[in-house]
């Protein structure tokens, strides 16, 4: 059965046949008519996170102090006035909608239309600073939306909820046109008799259209960034980047043009580490920042692997930005202290070997490599993987070999750990460099 033809032509004897279907899934027992998949889907979830059909229990509204914050950090702020001349025009007042915005987290921040069916959301507790996630009121035109990223129109008793099945919505998720990033949902929702099966279609279009907002908005953000910071950078010798609070790149010099520069999430002006280029010099610039890499030829750089508690692995980096540290997951730890055995440089086929005894597992290999150079940026060197040539690396060794990464079933690591071979390279629970180098 075409239940959106149906609900179109007859709303109320939809409603009857949904609350049927409805009622025997709760039950447990076979209805004659199967919820649509993505429906049956998010029924499937919303039971196993315990929502009761019969009440949402909902958490506690925001209050008005936190909503405002959310709005002020909210990008849609930006695109409200596409939304509303999109979805809030005299159709939909005639028709008793009302357009609902929410955040990633479900929570409701914007939310106008017809007065009327205003009212009538209170009842339900649709209003600002609710929370709407499928796991606190069950299957909806936002939360379900949020969950499988695309646009939905819940109808009826298709709402988990008895208390909804009075109303129709259809949501479609707004997402980062940079990342993907989900930013919320837009939802239009009314009473039954609005129903139209084009509703959905026409939100998610007004989505696409808040996103492509969004895109242009970041694109002449750029655009004026580089114009502010162009003449700068065109005076600067050596590697420079102009980038946006994001991280995002308005401009480079003396480097290859990388889409994204990766920052902190608290950076200040100074002298600082970022991973993908080590020491660097920060400036705030008008709605950016001016990141120039300092050339480090010639500066020392320590590298301290410390493996000597099987329990926690960590290593610290001493450079001229200063000393920071990082702990280790197992398998970062085996291919850190690979590298400072073959100082020459390992393939991603050897180091597949060594950790595998499968020189054909390169794929792996190579995903968890990209990870590591997330964080030692330009201190490690690929092809083949290698720590910088003027990089002094020590490793720091428990008192027992058999306690060398104990968990590892690395082929490499067990050879390392027997006593004669960890008695070529440091003592025990002490700093040296290149203990366990074989070269």
């Amino acid at each position: 059965m075409n239940m959106a033809r149906l609900a179109a032509v007859d709303a109320a004897q939809a409603a009857r046949v949904l609350n049927e279907v409805r009622e025997a899934r709760l039950a447990g027992k076979r209805a004659r008519i199967a919820p649509r998949p993505v429906i049956e889907q998010s029924w499937a979830r919303v039971l196993r996170s315990g929502v009761d059909p019969e009440q949402a229990r909902g958490a506690r509204l925001l209050s008005a102090e936190e909503v405002g914050r959310r709005r002020r950090e909210s990008p849609l702020r930006h695109v409200l006035p596409v939304l509303r001349e999109g979805l809030l025009s005299s159709v939909a007042d005639v028709a008793r909608h009302i357009m609902v915005v929410a955040d990633a987290e479900g929570r409701v921040l914007w939310r106008e239309g017809a007065p009327a069916v205003l009212r009538k959301a209170d009842v339900l507790g649709f209003e600002v600073g609710a929370d709407w996630r499928e796991g606190a009121v069950g299957t909806n035109g936002v939360g379900t939306p949020a969950v499988v990223r695309r646009p939905v129109q819940v109808f009826a008793a298709e709402h988990f909820v008895r208390s909804h099945a009075s109303w129709t919505c259809s949501g479609a998720p707004i997402t980062d046109p940079r990342d993907g990033r989900l930013l919320g949902v837009v939802d239009v929702s009314g009473p039954l008799e609005t129903m139209h099966p084009a509703t959905l279609a026409w939100v998610d279009s007004v989505a696409k259209l808040a996103e492509a907002r969004l895109r242009e908005l970041h694109l002449t953000s750029l655009e004026r960034l580089r114009t502010v910071g162009a003449p700068v950078l065109a005076r600067l010798e050596g590697r420079a980047l102009l980038v946006d609070r994001d991280g995002w790149t308005a401009a480079v010099t003396g480097m290859p043009y990388v889409r994204r520069l990766p920052l902190p999430n608290s950076l200040s002006p100074g002298r600082r580490w970022l991973a993908a280029l080590g020491s660097c010099a920060v400036e705030p610039l008008a709605g950016g920042w001016l990141v120039r890499a300092a050339d480090e030829t010639g500066a020392a750089v320590r590298m301290t692997l410390d493996l000597s508690r099987a329990d926690r692995r960590t290593l610290t980096v001493s450079g001229a930005a200063g000393p920071w540290s990082r702990e280790l997951s197992a398998r970062h730890a085996e291919l850190l202290l690979l590298l400072a055995e073959h100082r020459a440089g390992r393939s991603a086929a050897g180091l597949a070997e060594d950790l595998f005894g499968d020189a054909s597992r390169t794929v792996t290999v190579r995903a968890e490599m990209s990870r590591v150079r997330r964080y030692l940026g330009a201190l490690l060197l690929d092809r083949p993987y290698r720590f910088r040539e003027d990089a002094d690396v020590e490793v720091l060794l428990p008192e027992e070999p058999s306690e060398l990464l104990p968990h590892s079933t690395a082929p490499a690591l067990a050879r390392l750990r027997t006593p004669a071979r960890a008695s070529a390279g440091a003592s025990p629970g002490t700093e040296c460099e290149h203990p366990v180098r074989t070269e």
